[in-house]
């Protein structure tokens, strides 16, 4: 079986770029893991392949939904296990890339043993919220699941409206329940490139940059032809986005361009710093992804182990 490559890091260290090359020069497909690239129209400020990327090397998992809708990691790992099988199936080598380290954790640990969520009971904490305000749920949420609430802040209304479905749906709070994992469904044989930055201020002035450009290129403009389309809320899931939540702010709030750029930058290297947080967690060999060499070095890596799986089926 061909193995599935994971190529995960921090946001600005190359991932996408790694991904498209080693793609061209194996055969192979991405399949993207990241929780704002699913969503329509939001492409510059989630830094999405452009057309000609995509013409170049099939990428699948973008463009998912609205964002007026909601994406979960167990949606994503059927999704994944579907496009890698898929990939797998036309000989082709699959490339799971991003930066959304909890899809990862799903497709490599499996799911918490969770129930599915309940349309009409999230409609009724919707209904309850909009009387009384999620700070007021977020205070239940406490009386009930004292641990969930503790790490949850009053107004994230999408974590507050799960933990409440969970234990109305159980009888049991949502965090005795996050330690209990059903099997992942397997992947088979995998091979995994771990970016990270050697050079941390690189990193940082590279993120700087990138969002300079995501505003040269109109990332305000972007979210304003969305608000005319769609209805959106800061606490939807996609308007928490880094960028779009700080592009929102501005919009409904006004201020100066430059104080939306230093928020914004401020924020992406906060989620740098929990995707690296993430990795260190997870105990794999890395590659410093500011090497001269990384392509060279991720590709040999991958390729030592299509050539193992190559040999294993190959006829005595």
């Amino acid at each position: 079986m061909t193995p599935v490559v994971l190529l995960m890091g921090p946001t600005a260290s190359g991932k996408s770029a790694l991904a498209h090359a080693l793609a061209r020069r194996l055969g192979g497909e991405i399949v993207t893991a990241d929780s704002a690239q699913v969503y329509r129209g939001m492409d510059i400020g989630t830094a999405k392949p452009d057309a000609a990327a995509r013409a170049e090397v099939p990428h699948h998992l973008l463009d998912l939904i609205e964002p007026t809708e909601a994406y979960s990691a167990a949606r994503f790992h059927r999704d994944a296990i579907a496009a890698v099988g898929a990939i797998r199936a036309r000989g082709r080598v699959p490339i799971v890339a991003g930066g959304t380290m909890l899809y990862f954790k799903a497709l490599t640990e499996g799911l918490s043993a969770l129930p599915p969520a309940d349309p009409v009971l999230r409609a009724a904490l919707d209904v309850r919220a909009a009387q009384l305000g999620w700070p007021a749920l977020h205070a239940e949420l406490a009386r009930g699941d004292p641990a969930s609430a503790a790490r949850l802040a009053p107004t994230d209304s999408q974590r507050i409206q799960r933990a409440l479905e969970v234990h109305a749906l159980t009888g049991r709070p949502l965090s005795s329940l996050q330690g209990v994992r059903a099997p992942a469904v397997a992947l088979g044989a995998t091979v995994v490139v771990a970016l990270l930055p050697g050079d941390r201020a690189r990193l940082h002035r590279i993120i700087a940059a990138r969002f300079d450009a995501m505003l040269e290129r109109g990332l305000v403009d972007e979210l304003r032809l969305l608000r005319e389309r769609y209805r959106l809320d800061p606490a939807m899931p996609s308007m928490r986005c880094v960028g779009y939540r700080q592009a929102l702010e501005y919009l409904e709030c006004g201020g100066e361009p430059h104080r939306l750029r230093e928020r914004g930058i401020a924020a992406t290297r906060q989620l740098a710093r929990r995707q690296l947080t993430w990795l260190r967690s997870m105990d794999l060999e890395t590659i410093d992804c500011f090497a001269g060499d990384v392509e060279a070095t991720a590709a040999a890596r991958v390729e030592r182990a299509l050539d193992a799986a190559r040999r294993a089926v190959a006829p005595a």
